[in-house]
């Protein structure tokens, strides 16, 4: 398979007043805006323009937000003439890839990433409670054998992102990731960094979060997918409605294999790839990967322009 990739951003990528432009330009995104007002329940026009980083920072704000400013730079995308041979997200993200495959309708997405935003954002609390302060960090230098060699036998703490060759970030207990630090630098890591996150987002420990989105899951509909789109937890095809809905729940807890994901993908050798979202998060991983071919940011109408002149 050869043909143009999307590519969707996951929480991490939020900023203030994300897709105003595109809202302004395309009569497409301001209708879906309106629906995800109804699927949310919440005005999300008001809370993608008007909110506050803070707000947008939280986690049962920003997974919505993030999906709906993805699904808004999908809907331009398509309004200048780009389609999609294949999709895929990273982690969050991968909601808005299913829609593009026709898994999963806007509507559908939309309503099950705002329960699932809330879903973990009340899990910190209860895993808190349970084991004690949570967290996750970033550990630049060293790649994902790396890291899980080093994780290996250690409690409360587990490789959550494999983003690259030299990054990879962990999740887990604080006092699990302490203990950690001295084998992640005996391995070769440059550095750790702590992350401003709510919880250890995939990871063993987002088993409650899990069980409740298996529980929503199982009541929306799930179509076979009518192109290629790639789970995070597998690194490879999802062949069907049922196994996305599956993968979907196993997500929660497990670690997103971007690094794999992305060979995966440049396996088929892609003719375009486009981060459909907001910020560049994903472009700048594929540039850093080693991989062959560039992913451009697509999630503005300054993007979309450029994009257009290198036509």
């Amino acid at each position: 398979m050869s043909g143009t990739i999307f590519l969707f951003p996951g929480q991490g990528s939020q900023f203030s007043g994300m897709a105003r432009d595109l809202f302004d330009k395309y009569d497409a995104v301001k209708k879906l805006f309106s629906l995800a007002s109804d699927a949310c329940g919440r005005d999300m026009k008001a809370l993608l323009f008007e909110g506050s980083e803070e707000d947008l920072k939280a986690t049962e704000n920003a997974q919505p937000a993030i999906v709906l400013a993805s699904l808004a730079a999908r809907e331009a995308l398509l309004a200048e003439g780009f389609k999609s041979a294949g999709a895929a997200g990273h982690s969050l993200g991968e909601y808005t890839a299913m829609v593009d495959a026709g898994v999963l309708t806007p509507e559908d997405a939309l309503k099950a990433v705002a329960a699932r935003g809330e879903f973990m954002a009340a899990a910190g609390a209860v895993i808190t409670a349970e084991k004690g302060e949570i967290g996750m960090a970033a550990v630049i230098g060293i790649g994902p054998d790396a890291v899980c060699s080093a994780l290996d036998g250690l409690e409360d703490v587990w490789s959550a992102n494999e983003n690259g060759p030299t990054q990879v970030a962990i999740g887990g207990t604080k006092a699990g990731m302490d203990g950690a630090g001295e084998a992640l630098k005996a391995a070769g890591a440059r550095r750790i960094i702590p992350l401003k996150v709510s919880c250890p987002f995939h990871t063993p420990l987002m088993a409650g979060p899990a069980r409740s989105m298996e529980s929503l899951l199982a009541e929306i509909s799930f179509n076979d997918p009518v192109k290629t789109v790639w789970s995070n937890v597998s690194a490879m095809p999802v062949k069907s409605g049922d196994e996305a809905r599956t993968l979907l729940v196993e997500q929660v807890t497990h670690t997103v294999k971007w690094m794999d994901l992305m060979a995966s993908i440049a396996e088929t050798s892609p003719l375009a790839l486009y981060e459909a979202g907001p910020g560049k998060v994903l472009a700048g991983l594929w540039g850093k990967s080693g991989l062959n071919g560039i992913c451009l940011p697509a999630g503005t109408v300054g993007d979309l322009d450029s994009i257009k002149d290198k036509e």
